[in-house]
């Protein structure tokens, strides 16, 4: 069981929960972007939004922490921060309720005009076209946070080896489905747009479609898993 965050003492160690304006709380869970305390993020953004408390008005999860919006009208600070501290009191067992993380596999059509910055990539880790293919769609990969875009999912634990910088100048447009990766990170665009990441390659996977109830098929907190495939049929 997690220790009380109700102390006033900003200082100690986390987790710990801090008024944020006038109308909200951040609860902090660690200092580093972490698997394990984004995992823990997600969980109790979960585990909040479960409990449909009246006065709570927005959830943001981040990487290591969430922003809790609230209507002071309805529940004052110290209510809602009582509230918020049951939960994090229970972490260990919201945490392991929700062990069992989703998992996406997306179908990818690597290189060509699916990936026009493969081999560009290839070139500055000193390794081969399929050797990145293979670094890249060899390990789950844990969506940390969802934007810029509706559906953009940032996802954490990319190979340093295949690590490429940005683009120097952006395209004016990315096509939907884009995967790419930017310095630590690969994400997949969920639709047309501009952007910076260097294309590796490219998915037919809607990742966001407004007319359903759920429009994000990726989600933060769940896994993508790369799978290489030779075209889009």
């Amino acid at each position: 069981m997690a220790e009380s965050a109700l102390s006033g003492d900003q200082t100690r160690t986390y987790p710990r929960l801090v008024p944020a304006g006038d109308s909200a709380i951040l609860i902090e869970l660690g200092s580093e972007i972490d698997p394990e305390i984004n995992s823990q993020v997600f969980a109790l953004a979960d585990s909040v939004e479960s409990a449909e408390i009246a006065a709570v008005v927005e959830l943001i999860p981040t990487y290591r922490s969430l922003l809790v919006s609230y209507d002071p009208t309805i529940s004052k600070y110290d209510e809602m921060r009582a509230r918020l501290d049951s939960f994090v009191t229970e972490l260990e067992a919201i945490v392991e309720a929700a062990s069992e993380a989703r998992l996406v596999e997306l179908p990818v059509v690597y290189g060509g005009e699916d990936g026009p910055d493969l081999g560009s990539v290839a070139e500055h880790a000193g390794l081969s076209v399929q050797e990145v293919i293979g670094i890249h769609s060899g390990i789950d990969y844990r969506v940390y946070m969802i934007g810029f875009a509706p559906g953009f999912p940032y996802l954490g634990g990319l190979d340093q080896r295949i690590a490429t910088p940005r683009l120097k100048t952006p395209r004016i447009s990315v096509p939907a489905g884009s995967v790419g990766i930017a310095e630590s990170q690969t994400g997949v665009y969920p639709n047309a747009s501009p952007g910076g990441w260097q294309l590796i390659g490219r998915t037919a996977s809607v990742l966001f479609d407004v007319t359903k109830s759920s429009p994000s098929l990726i989600t933060p907190g769940s896994k993508v898993r790369f799978v290489p495939v030779q075209s889009h049929g």
